[in-house]
């Protein structure tokens, strides 16, 4: 059994580790190179820097922090955000990355994911998936046929009984039109190495991931899916591997703010029955 995954994730704008609540109202969590050492130290079996704000700013990713990231820290580390070309992955890679995140550069440019699996191999493209649960829109013959005519419009919009999930880009400013289940199974026969899956809708709330929508991706692709958004407790990792079938754990907040570190974590999911790196 391959063993499970622990990955601390660093948020980056301005050159500062940040964290919000569904993408939004960031607050510092300290600087990245020293937040990576750390991580490594104790125990982290990867890390992952996003430049949250690379895509939408249309700015190049953070080469200063990547360059003495990979002077401190001998963990794989993956780097994402403003990648837009295959010179933007050679120049990530070369500066020290071991992996890089395609997110919006993917969705607007598919050919990318191919081409750079071509170039650099499958294990280095990392595929970013920002998932969004989508809202059923009543048509006004099915509002009166289910009796909500004379309803408040509340009512009009609720959650779809047949569970779907929608990808937004631009660090998760811009919604897509695209099905996520859809999307997972385009990229893995790309040459996507590897899915980092995140719930827009659980990040940053610390109220667990959504397992629903891990175990649809996990259930649709062959290759590894890392689940991301909403770790509060080691018992919401330990659902995400069990339950939602992830090959590993995404987390921030329990991490940078001290609830948890990370060998504590690890020991707590070995003892579950997880095979962990400890």
């Amino acid at each position: 059994m391959l063993a499970k995954r622990i990955i601390p994730c660093l948020d980056v704008k301005d050159g500062r580790v940040v964290k919000g609540i569904n993408f939004l109202n960031l607050r510092d969590a300290g600087d990245p190179v020293e937040q990576a050492a750390m991580y490594s130290r104790e125990g982290a079996d990867e890390v992952i820097f996003l430049d949250i704000t690379a895509s939408s700013e249309h700015r190049k990713t953070m080469l200063d922090v990547v360059r003495r990231t990979a002077e401190e820290v001998f963990i794989p580390f993956t780097v994402g955000g403003g990648i837009r070309t295959l010179a933007d992955i050679e120049l990530i890679l070369r500066k020290g990355a071991d992996k890089v995140s395609l997110n919006t550069a993917a969705v607007k440019n598919p050919q990318l994911v191919k081409r750079g699996a071509g170039k650099f191999g499958n294990q280095c493209i990392v595929v970013a998936v920002d998932a969004k649960r989508r809202a059923t829109v009543y048509s006004p013959e099915s509002i009166e046929r289910i009796g909500l005519k004379n309803r408040p419009s509340s009512f009009v919009l609720r959650p779809s009984s047949k569970l779907s999930w929608e990808v937004y880009i631009y660090g998760g400013r811009k919604a897509t039109g695209i099905d996520v289940i859809d999307w997972v199974k385009k990229v893995e026969k790309l040459g996507a190495g590897e899915i980092l899956l995140t719930s827009m809708d659980k990040d940053g709330t610390q109220s667990g991931y959504d397992i629903e929508l891990t175990k649809a991706v996990t259930e649709a692709v062959n290759i590894p899916v890392i689940a991301s958004g909403g770790a509060g407790t080691l018992e919401h990792l330990y659902e995400a591997l069990k339950d939602g079938c992830a090959d590993a754990v995404l987390a921030a907040s329990i991490f940078h703010y001290g609830t948890y570190q990370v060998q504590e974590a690890k020991k707590y999911l070995a003892r579950k029955g997880m095979a962990m790196r400890l």
